[in-house]
């Protein structure tokens, strides 16, 4: 098996952090030589909001609350971090949270470059936004308010559909659409099909 890069796409509340726990886990046991590096910005940001001990810390904290996209230099310091720390050009690598904006691909771009990446999947969750606001509201997580998630619903359409749309263009890439609405192990059964590991 190639190293496989492979990024999830979707809304907030598509499921994407727990699709990517459950493809480690199926990487982990069918190439057991290879690590495999997931990088969920997500988590990062509630992880540097938790503290609250900064100034970075207390403005990271403020968007979440908020619903608004972290700024572009922040994103990538923080997944640029993670690669730099953990990422070689033989593990697995699987992404969510970026890029989440068009303007944030071109430095995706120079780190696949530079660690050698081909070969790039999207998992695009294709979940309407009833769906995802219903599972926003019913996991009572601390920045799911009104508010934010309605505006992660608008910058999700405005600013990262146009990322997907990249992606069916760029040469090497393959995008696959997986209904996001099934049930968990329906749609990780779709994704490990779609990605030739079931």
């Amino acid at each position: 098996m190639y190293p496989k890069t492979v990024i999830f796409i979707g809304p907030q509340g598509s499921g994407k952090g727990t699709q990517i726990a459950k493809l480690k886990e199926v990487l982990e046991a069918k190439d057991s030589g290879r690590r495999v590096i997931d990088i969920q910005t997500g988590r990062r940001f509630r992880a540097l909001a938790a503290k609250q001990e900064t100034f970075a810390e207390e403005k990271v904290a403020a968007t979440l609350d908020s619903g608004a996209l972290q700024p572009d230099f922040l994103v990538a310091v923080l997944w640029g971090q993670a690669m730099v720390d953990q990422l070689d050009n033989k593990s697995h690598l699987l992404i969510d949270g970026f890029p989440r904006t068009v303007a944030q691909v071109a430095d995706i771009e120079d780190a696949f470059k530079f660690f050698e990446r081909t070969g790039v999947e999207i998992i695009n969750l294709d979940t309407p936004e009833e769906v995802v606001r219903e599972r926003m509201y019913s996991r009572a997580r601390q920045d799911d308010t009104d508010a934010s998630i309605e505006e992660r619903l608008r910058w999700y359409c405005e600013d990262t559909l146009p990322v997907v749309e990249y992606f069916r263009q760029r040469a090497d890439t393959i995008v696959h659409n997986i209904d996001g609405t099934d049930t968990i192990d329906g749609v990780h059964t779709a994704i490990l099909a779609a990605l030739k590991l079931s």
